[in-house]
Protein backbone atom coordinates (compact mmCIF):
# COMPACT_ATOMS: atom_id res chain seq x y z
CA UNK A 1 0.00 0.00 0.00
CA UNK A 2 1.40 3.45 -0.91
CA UNK A 3 0.04 6.63 -0.89
CA UNK A 4 0.35 10.48 -2.77
CA UNK A 5 0.90 13.08 -0.06
CA UNK A 6 1.11 16.64 0.05
CA UNK A 7 3.66 17.82 2.79
CA UNK A 8 4.96 21.45 3.24
CA UNK A 9 3.93 22.00 -0.30
CA UNK A 10 5.30 19.09 -2.42
CA UNK A 11 4.04 16.10 -3.34
CA UNK A 12 5.90 12.14 -1.57
CA UNK A 13 5.14 8.93 -2.57
CA UNK A 14 4.91 7.30 0.97
CA UNK A 15 4.97 3.63 2.23
CA UNK A 16 4.32 2.59 5.76
CA UNK A 17 7.35 2.30 7.78
CA UNK A 18 9.76 4.27 4.96
CA UNK A 19 11.66 7.25 6.26
CA UNK A 20 11.66 10.48 3.85
CA UNK A 21 13.38 13.54 3.94
CA UNK A 22 11.26 16.80 3.74
CA UNK A 23 11.84 19.93 4.04
CA UNK A 24 12.03 21.74 7.86
CA UNK A 25 9.26 20.98 9.95
CA UNK A 26 7.98 23.11 13.07
CA UNK A 27 7.08 20.24 14.87
CA UNK A 28 9.76 19.00 17.87
CA UNK A 29 11.47 15.99 17.28
CA UNK A 30 9.73 12.41 18.32
CA UNK A 31 6.14 14.33 18.01
CA UNK A 32 3.36 12.69 15.97
CA UNK A 33 1.89 14.18 13.13
CA UNK A 34 -1.25 13.84 10.69
CA UNK A 35 -1.30 14.64 7.12
CA UNK A 36 -4.91 15.10 5.17
CA UNK A 37 -4.14 16.14 1.99
CA UNK A 38 -3.53 12.41 0.34
CA UNK A 39 -3.97 12.81 -2.97
CA UNK A 40 -3.87 9.36 -4.32
CA UNK A 41 -3.51 6.12 -2.46
CA UNK A 42 -3.09 2.74 -3.81
CA UNK A 43 -4.46 -0.55 -2.27
CA UNK A 44 -3.32 -4.06 -3.15
CA UNK A 45 -3.84 -2.57 -7.28
CA UNK A 46 -6.82 -0.57 -6.24
CA UNK A 47 -6.01 2.73 -6.86
CA UNK A 48 -8.73 5.74 -5.17
CA UNK A 49 -7.79 9.40 -7.09
CA UNK A 50 -8.66 12.64 -4.85
CA UNK A 51 -10.55 15.47 -6.42
CA UNK A 52 -8.52 16.84 -5.50
CA UNK A 53 -7.89 15.12 -2.46
CA UNK A 54 -9.18 11.57 -0.73
CA UNK A 55 -11.67 12.15 1.95
CA UNK A 56 -11.42 10.91 4.79
CA UNK A 57 -7.76 9.61 4.27
CA UNK A 58 -4.86 10.80 6.64
CA UNK A 59 -1.08 9.48 6.92
CA UNK A 60 0.04 9.50 10.16
CA UNK A 61 4.18 10.26 10.73
CA UNK A 62 6.69 11.03 13.16
CA UNK A 63 9.41 13.03 13.66
CA UNK A 64 12.79 11.36 13.98
CA UNK A 65 15.99 14.09 13.25
CA UNK A 66 15.97 17.42 11.97
CA UNK A 67 19.17 17.53 9.27
CA UNK A 68 20.76 19.78 6.74
CA UNK A 69 21.21 18.68 3.32
CA UNK A 70 24.74 18.81 1.32
CA UNK A 71 26.18 21.81 0.31
CA UNK A 72 25.30 23.28 -3.00
CA UNK A 73 27.80 26.20 -4.15
CA UNK A 74 26.32 28.80 -6.57
CA UNK A 75 28.74 30.45 -8.46
CA UNK A 76 28.00 33.62 -10.57
CA UNK A 77 30.48 35.85 -12.90
CA UNK A 78 29.48 37.89 -15.57
CA UNK A 79 32.92 37.50 -18.24
CA UNK A 80 35.39 40.54 -18.92
CA UNK A 81 34.16 42.79 -16.14
CA UNK A 82 35.47 41.20 -13.23
CA UNK A 83 32.19 40.02 -11.59
CA UNK A 84 32.77 36.92 -9.38
CA UNK A 85 30.04 35.82 -6.46
CA UNK A 86 30.39 32.50 -4.32
CA UNK A 87 27.82 31.47 -2.05
CA UNK A 88 27.15 28.33 -0.58
CA UNK A 89 23.88 26.93 0.32
CA UNK A 90 23.06 23.76 2.58
CA UNK A 91 19.10 22.93 3.24
CA UNK A 92 17.25 22.36 6.36
CA UNK A 93 15.41 18.68 6.35
CA UNK A 94 13.21 17.11 8.85
CA UNK A 95 13.46 13.10 8.33
CA UNK A 96 9.92 11.57 9.23
CA UNK A 97 9.46 7.94 9.47
CA UNK A 98 5.40 7.27 7.99
CA UNK A 99 4.04 5.39 10.55
CA UNK A 100 0.32 4.21 9.08
CA UNK A 101 -1.83 5.08 5.58
CA UNK A 102 -5.64 4.89 6.66
CA UNK A 103 -7.89 5.09 3.42
CA UNK A 104 -11.24 4.24 4.92
CA UNK A 105 -12.70 6.68 2.80
CA UNK A 106 -11.57 5.19 -0.05
CA UNK A 107 -14.53 4.73 -2.94
CA UNK A 108 -14.45 3.09 -5.83
CA UNK A 109 -15.85 5.75 -8.10
CA UNK A 110 -13.95 4.83 -11.62
CA UNK A 111 -15.13 1.33 -11.75
CA UNK A 112 -18.92 2.08 -10.79
CA UNK A 113 -19.20 4.67 -13.61
CA UNK A 114 -17.59 1.93 -16.62
CA UNK A 115 -19.75 -0.58 -15.51
CA UNK A 116 -23.08 2.09 -15.58
CA UNK A 117 -21.64 3.39 -19.21
CA UNK A 118 -21.48 0.21 -20.74
CA UNK A 119 -24.81 -1.21 -19.48
CA UNK A 120 -26.53 1.94 -21.19
CA UNK A 121 -24.77 1.55 -24.43
CA UNK A 122 -25.55 -2.17 -24.67
CA UNK A 123 -29.43 -1.30 -24.05
CA UNK A 124 -29.51 1.70 -27.28
CA UNK A 125 -30.89 0.21 -30.10
CA UNK A 126 -28.93 1.00 -33.27
CA UNK A 127 -30.64 4.06 -35.59
CA UNK A 128 -32.02 2.83 -38.69
CA UNK A 129 -30.03 4.06 -42.12
CA UNK A 130 -32.11 6.23 -44.19
CA UNK A 131 -31.98 5.74 -48.33
CA UNK A 132 -31.86 9.33 -49.95
CA UNK A 133 -31.91 7.68 -53.62
CA UNK A 134 -28.43 9.27 -54.07
CA UNK A 135 -25.90 7.38 -55.57
CA UNK A 136 -22.29 7.77 -53.77
CA UNK A 137 -19.82 9.90 -55.38
CA UNK A 138 -17.38 8.56 -58.30
CA UNK A 139 -13.80 8.48 -57.64
CA UNK A 140 -11.69 10.76 -59.13
CA UNK A 141 -8.58 9.94 -60.75
CA UNK A 142 -5.71 11.82 -61.88
CA UNK A 143 -3.81 11.44 -65.23
CA UNK A 144 -0.61 12.53 -65.39
CA UNK A 145 0.29 15.04 -68.24
CA UNK A 146 2.85 14.42 -71.17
Amino acid sequence: MYAIVEIAGQQFKVEGGKNIFVHRLEEEIGSELKFEQVLLIEDEGVITVGEPTVKDAYVTAKVLDKVRGDKVIVFKKKRKKGYRVKNGHRQNFSQIEIININGKGAVEKPRARKAVSEAVVAEEPEAPKKADGKKPAAKKTTKAKE
